[in-house]
C-alpha cells in the first residue's frame, strides 16, 4: 500500500476517531495502512502514500450531511483516495467478504460522460464517511 517515491507530494489529513483501537484495526488491518507514529492520543497511517493521522476525539466523530450526485446522497465531509480500476475492484471484494456495510454500494457514476468513474462509500468505526474511487482514464480525473 506504500509508496515511497512520489510523483506528487503526499497529501496530509487529521480526522477525529471515538477509539484508537477501533482505528487500528479498520485502517490498519482492513484497509492494509501500514502505521506510523502515534501516541495515546494519535495514529499516523499510511493511506496509500498519504498520511492520515487519527486523533482520539470522540464529540468530534461522525457524518451529518450529505449532497446529491448522480442520484447518491453522498456525505459532504469524506475523504478517500482514486485508485486504479484492478486496485478499487480488488478492495472493493475485500470490503464486501469482511461485511463492510456500505452508505453507497460500489458502482460506476456519471457513466458514459465526461468524468466515469468506479465509486463506493463506507463508514470507519467513528462514523467517518470514506470514499474509495477510480478511473479507467486517470487523465479525466479533472475532466470538465
Amino acid at each position: 500500500m506504500s509508496t515511497t517515491q512520489h510523483a506528487i507530494p503526499p497529501f496530509h489529513l487529521a480526522f477525529p476517531v471515538h477509539s484508537l483501537a477501533a482505528a487500528r484495526e479498520f485502517y490498519g488491518e482492513l484497509l492494509g495502512c501500514p502505521e506510523g507514529r502515534s501516541s495515546d492520543a494519535w495514529i499516523d497511517f499510511d493511506f496509500y502514500g498519504h498520511q492520515i493521522v487519527a486523533h482520539l476525539a470522540p464529540d468530534e466523530v461522525g457524518h451529518r450531511a450529505t449532497s446529491a450526485v448522480d442520484g447518491d446522497a453522498v456525505p459532504v465531509r469524506h475523504f478517500g483516495v482514486v485508485l486504479s480500476i484492478p486496485q478499487w475492484e480488488e478492495l472493493a471484494d475485500k470490503l464486501r467478504a469482511a461485511g463492510t456495510r456500505f452508505i453507497i454500494e460500489p458502482h460506476i457514476r456519471f457513466k458514459g460522460e465526461v468524468g466515469e468513474q468506479a465509486t463506493m462509500f463506507f463508514l470507519d468505526p467513528s462514523g467517518n464517511a470514506v470514499e474509495i474511487k477510480a478511473f479507467a482514464d486517470m487523465s479525466s480525473l479533472f475532466a470538465k
